[in-house]
């Protein structure tokens, strides 16, 4: 019942910020909402601190149908929420990293990682000015890492540099599509992503796999439903 009502109550707060938005553009005559309009920290601490798993525990599903594609080496995952798929990428034998802007997050990580019986180097930061390093990943997983544009385009360069010779980056994200769906994502287009921007974000990496579709994405109460997303596996020149 508790898993009920809660997803009830991101369906609403989404719904609601999806009117928000929509009366927003017919009262200024605007099609792109400001960055003010982000999610706070405090919303994903709040988010986060419940007992329950907001995006469940199971990874997500177009990263493990391409766990194969990011070899057997090092991985970053950014932004990974309460560490559903830096646990998984663990229990399949990668060296794991992790980073979130919540220590509630982290703190989800560290347990869920014990609870398995594997290590992932999970730390708290901010994607605006985490210091990835250069050369320094065999891969990078980004799933569902939705940030302002300013700050996603730095963090997607660097993420090029990060990546050693032959590295893998591997994203999902939802498209502008998804604002209004009720299923989850960000409700302001701004915050999305497309194939096209992703292409000039990630140059000059290779794209294995780049494209738009839409697909159920049942990822505990915080996804829940057909989704319109963009996939990328991308790898750096050796």
């Amino acid at each position: 019942m508790q898993c009920k009502e809660q997803r009830e109550r991101f369906k609403a707060h989404d719904t609601q910020e999806g009117i928000s938005h929509r009366r927003s553009i017919v009262r200024k005559e605007a099609l792109v909402p400001t960055v003010s309009q982000f999610p706070p920290r405090t919303m994903w601490e709040e988010r986060y601190g419940a007992e329950e798993f907001i995006f469940g525990t199971d990874p997500n599903d177009f990263l493990r149908e391409n766990l194969s594609a990011l070899g057997s080496g090092n991985v970053l995952c950014l932004a990974e929420g309460e560490g559903r798929n830096a646990v998984f990428l663990a229990e399949n034998g990668l060296a794991v990293s992790s980073v979130d802007l919540t220590e509630t997050g982290v703190a989800k990580t560290h347990r869920l990682a014990a609870e398995r019986g594997v290590v992932v180097d999970a730390v708290t930061g901010d994607l605006a000015d985490f210091d990835l390093g250069i050369e320094k990943w065999d891969a990078i997983v980004s799933i569902f890492a939705h940030t302002p544009p300013a700050i996603r385009i730095d963090l997607h360069r660097r993420a090029v540099a990060s990546l050693v010779p032959g590295g893998i980056f591997l994203l999902e994200a939802y498209t502008p599509d998804q604002v209004g769906r009720g299923t989850g994502g960000p409700q302001v287009p701004e915050l999305t992503m497309t194939a096209e921007g992703l292409r000039d974000e990630l140059e000059p990496l290779e794209f294995l796999i780049i494209q738009e579709l839409k697909r159920d994405v049942i990822e505990g109460p915080g996804h829940t439903g057909e989704g319109a997303v963009v996939q990328v596996i991308a790898r750096k020149a050796k």
